[in-house]
């Protein structure tokens, strides 16, 4: 009796997925279609947008001329206890439902991932995370993906599964009832790297006319992976010296660039080209949300410090930010990740990125100008250095003045280097790095610490008694102490030097200059 198969009864399965971060979990979309009252019931955790994927799909299919008669239908999306949100199903429950109606072959779809959002005239409208829902297909073991036809060049980055691009329901079911194939799409990832590279659109270093020593400060910052303060008065140039720093790191290899590319799916960020190919430099302005600089939302979303990932953060007027986020981009910095918590949820997104900050000396912007001179009291001046808390200070090796340029030495001085000679060193100081490593985790020297900090930042006896007496003059913490050996480590990376010489000692305790004791 009850084990006996009802013959009126089918079942089916059609695979799609969830994206969490950036990976994908699969989710089997079962459907169990039965003689019965017409009934269409949904089960495995669905949340709203999952309950009017039933409405949807009712509609999809009428309008693709697929006529359900009185039919009970049951989907169960596993496994049960995997959190799905979003819209990503649709697709796979109208396939499902067509092959347990016997409409469609099952067999076509045991291969194949089907990520796509129905709109009630049975379009299929666009996903976010096509990318990882690609990377998931393949760590599955299965063949082939189908999206929707704007997601499939980005499916075909993966490389490891065949991505299949449709424009609406009937041309998904005429392509597995084998009436009119989809052709597969090819993308030729290693093209697409190097148009990017070629379109990335900032000026050069050339441009940015005087200021050597902050240019000089950003070079090791981005030999070294530094995170670096920009201090100087309005108008200055920190913005722009800012914005050519993504130009001076190396450039992204292809499995970079498809993490980079990973996360701005995620946010529905990827405009036109498939592939980010250069450095993401992102610039939130000090009144962005808690959620906008550290990811939230409905459904999860990553926030700038993720977009930043491998790339640039650039947070203009560092003390208007709210303490409470720049408290919270603390462990992110030291982990070069970030979780994103919300009710029963969490999820991680790769933040490995350069913060850059800048600020003015004081609340008028003029401390030290010798044109203008500061209006604020000492008092005044003293509080707004400090709203930058100890903590995130300790994560920025690099304090770099950038002084007020007259006008004239703007306009008459001679071009600087160009971006290209100064990413040469970077990138040859990098290998140092590397190679140090011998074959390591491949760490940049801004996360030495420990034992491997005292391995590779040995030094001699003059420099030694230059950090000592470095040290006592300037009242410098443990942390401090820290900060200028990995800075120094740099500048030697960059000099091509395996020792550490008391110049780049010195060179180093110069761009402490917040932790310098306050003249009295």
């Amino acid at each position: 009796g009850m084990n006996k198969p009802d013959p009126s009864s089918q079942t089916a399965r059609v695979f799609s997925c969830v994206v969490a971060g950036i990976s994908a979990e699969i989710v089997e979309v079962e459907v169990d279609v039965a003689r019965g009252l017409p009934q269409f019931i949904l089960v495995g955790l669905p949340d709203g947008a999952v309950r009017e994927a039933r409405d949807r799909v009712r509609s999809a299919l009428k309008n693709a001329g697929f006529e359900i008669g009185p039919q009970r239908i049951t989907v169960n999306l596993a496994p049960a206890n995997l959190r799905k949100a979003g819209t990503t199903f649709d697709l796979a429950i109208a396939l499902a439902v067509l092959v347990g109606l016997g409409r469609l072959p099952a067999a076509r779809l045991e291969r194949t991932m089907v990520a796509a959002e129905l709109a009630l005239d049975g379009r299929l409208r666009p996903i976010e995370g096509a990318l990882p829902a690609a990377l998931g297909a393949e760590k599955a073991g299965l063949e082939e993906i189908l999206v929707p036809t704007a997601n499939a060049p980005e499916a075909a980055l993966s490389g490891g599964v065949i991505a299949l691009g449709a424009p609406d329901l009937r041309s998904v079911a005429a392509h597995l009832l084998g009436i009119a194939p989809l052709s597969p799409v090819v993308v030729d990832r290693e093209a697409l790297l190097a148009r990017g590279r070629r379109e990335s659109p900032e000026g050069n270093l050339a441009e940015v006319r005087g200021q050597q020593t902050a240019k000089r400060g950003l070079e090791i910052a981005a030999a070294g992976g530094h995170n670096v303060l920009l201090i100087g008065p309005p108008g200055s140039g920190k913005t722009m010296l800012a914005r050519r720093l993504p130009g001076i790191l190396p450039d992204l290899n292809l499995e970079e660039a498809l993490e980079c590319t990973a996360v701005h799916s995620v946010a529905g960020l990827l405009g036109r080209g498939p592939l980010i190919g250069v450095r993401p430099f992102r610039a939130p302005h000090h009144s962005a949300s808690r959620a906008a600089l550290l990811g939230g939302g409905r459904p999860i979303r990553p926030g700038e410090i993720a977009l930043a990932h491998r790339g640039v953060l650039f947070l203009d007027e560092l003390p208007e930010f709210p303490g409470g986020h720049l408290e919270s981009l603390r462990q992110p910095l030291e982990e070069r990740r970030i979780l994103v918590s919300r009710v029963g949820q969490s999820l991680e997104f790769p933040a490995d990125l350069v913060l850059v900050a800048a600020m003015n000396p004081c609340p008028c912007g003029h401390a030290g100008d010798p044109v203008q001179p500061c209006t604020c009291p000492t008092h005044v001046a003293e509080r707004y250095r400090r709203r930058l808390s100890g903590p995130l200070l300790d994560r920025i090796d690099l304090h770099i003045e950038v002084p007020a340029v007259a006008r004239d030495e703007l306009l008459h001085q001679p071009p600087g280097e160009t971006t290209d000679s100064v990413r040469a060193r970077v990138i040859a100081a990098r290998r140092r790095q590397q190679e140090r490593e011998k074959g390591g985790t491949g760490v940049h020297n801004a996360a030495l610490s420990g034992s491997r900090l005292e391995r590779h930042c040995r030094l001699g006896e003059p420099a030694r008694a230059l950090l000592a007496r470095g040290i006592d003059r300037l009242g410098l913490s443990a942390r401090a102490y820290t900060r200028i050996l990995r800075v120094a480590r740099t500048i030697a990376d960059l000099a091509a030097r395996d020792w550490i010489d008391a110049a780049d000692i010195a060179e180093a305790i110069h761009y402490r200059s917040l932790d310098r004791r306050p003249h009295h």
